[in-house]
């Protein structure tokens, strides 16, 4: 099993930014991790996936240019520095890990992370 634990969520004004945190323990081990978002009455979207052995990243359309993925192993914590943030990207973010394909293939929604994060809401006011 895998537990994920998002925080760094808040409130914040149109071009401010936040910093994600996701904390991963347990006892199976995955290569990849991916941030996703749901939006209140929307379908959940992929933003981004990292693989965390080479640290090769991988960004959906609303995360180009405004994202960054990072990571710290020593600390098992996996980052998403959000800028540039608009009211569109108000939404409820969480963390994934175990994606069994391509992470690209995962964060387009053709194939499901195998654990989930209880997720962190960010909320952008204009």
């Amino acid at each position: 099993q895998v537990q994920l634990v998002e925080s760094g969520g808040g409130s914040v004004q149109a071009g401010g930014s936040l910093r994600l945190s996701c904390v991963v323990s347990g006892d199976a081990a995955s290569d990849n991790l991916g941030w996703f978002r749901q939006a209140l009455g929307k379908e959940r979207e992929g933003v981004a996936a990292i693989y965390t052995t080479t640290s090769s990243t991988y960004y959906g359309a609303s995360a180009k240019g405004r994202f960054i993925l990072s990571q710290d192993n020593a600390k098992n914590t996996w980052y998403l520095q959000l800028n540039n943030l608009q009211p569109e990207d108000t939404a409820v973010y969480y963390c994934a890990a175990d994606c069994p394909r391509s992470v690209t293939l995962c964060v387009a929604g053709l194939y499901d992370y195998n654990y989930w994060g209880q997720g962190t809401q960010v909320t952008v006011s204009s």
